[in-house]
């Protein structure tokens, strides 16, 4: 697993890289599991825009992955590691024993032909999924379930990893990546090991048009709008916004909270994550 530094043919090429992928094992994936999403490009049932610069891209196919890792007690062997186009980590297309195929996240370390499970009693090994009341403290684990038996939600991108510090009746507390330290319910399940790809941060753009196969269309400063499309927008010259960074609507950009402050998790939050801007813990 590494990053591919091509030759400086183009101005593209000279400030571009790539994964190597040489942990895939095939290129094709299982059809019974995939299928096609029709593209938003942003946009509501209304036709109206709700997630700005989006639209265009390469056509993918959807992965249907196993969040939840329910089938207890039943042994299943990694048959693949393939790409998902859906997400910077890889997946693995399991075996089960009674003939059924499902794919999960890829943990780092997985090979084709190990052995992995679910359930309460299963060995705490890669890969392995079971309530975090039977996970011993210290271990590195991903796809984290918030509410029992709604699937995996947190740490779920390449290279991802979260970490037990401590069980006190029916709480566990969690360290996520950010650096939040959280208390989740004992019976909320997690996969052992840290999730795949963990080059994927190392890979550099290299160009406007690669951005646009990901869907990704130009970016527009606020400042550089009309006042009608932007609060930041208008002014002689090249004005400054002349207030406070806002979004569209006129929520803060910057240093502005949006959580909202009565959500009843909030009591479950014993650290705050950092603020990268200010490299301090957000209180």
């Amino acid at each position: 697993m590494g990053v591919r530094i091509y030759k400086p043919t183009s101005p593209g090429r000279r400030h571009g890289s790539v994964n190597d992928y040489v942990d895939l094992t095939t290129d094709k994936p299982e059809k019974s599991l995939c299928k096609r999403i029709k593209k938003t490009g942003g946009r509501n049932h209304h036709g109206v825009t709700t997630s700005r610069f989006r639209g265009g891209g390469a056509r993918k196919i959807y992965r249907m992955i196993d969040f939840k890792r329910t089938k207890d007690g039943v042994p299943a062997k990694v048959a693949t590691i393939e790409y998902d186009p859906n997400r910077d980590c890889f997946i693995s297309l399991l075996h089960y024993a009674d003939g059924e195929k499902r794919y999960i996240l890829a943990p780092l370390g997985i090979k084709v032909g190990d052995k992995v499970e679910s359930g309460q009693l299963c060995e705490p090994k890669i890969g392995n999924a079971m309530p975090l009341i039977s996970i011993p403290a210290g271990l590195e684990i991903h796809n984290i379930e918030m509410t029992a038996g709604q699937g995996g939600k947190m740490v779920r991108t390449a290279g991802a990893v979260a970490k037990i510090a401590a069980k006190e009746g029916n709480w566990v507390t969690i360290i996520l990546p950010s650096g939040e330290m959280r208390m989740i319910r004992k019976e909320c399940r997690a996969t052992i090991g840290r999730l795949s790809n963990p080059e994927h941060q190392n890979i550099k753009i290299g160009k406007a048009g690669r951005k646009r196969h990901m869907g990704r269309r130009p970016h527009v400063r606020g400042k550089a709008m009309n006042p009608v499309a932007h609060p930041m927008g208008g002014g002689e010259g090249r004005a400054n916004g002349g207030r406070d960074p806002c979004s569209p609507t006129g929520v803060l950009a910057k240093g502005g909270k949006t959580r909202n402050p009565r959500n009843p998790s909030n009591k479950r939050i014993i650290r705050r994550r950092k603020n990268k801007r200010q490299g301090q813990l957000v209180l």
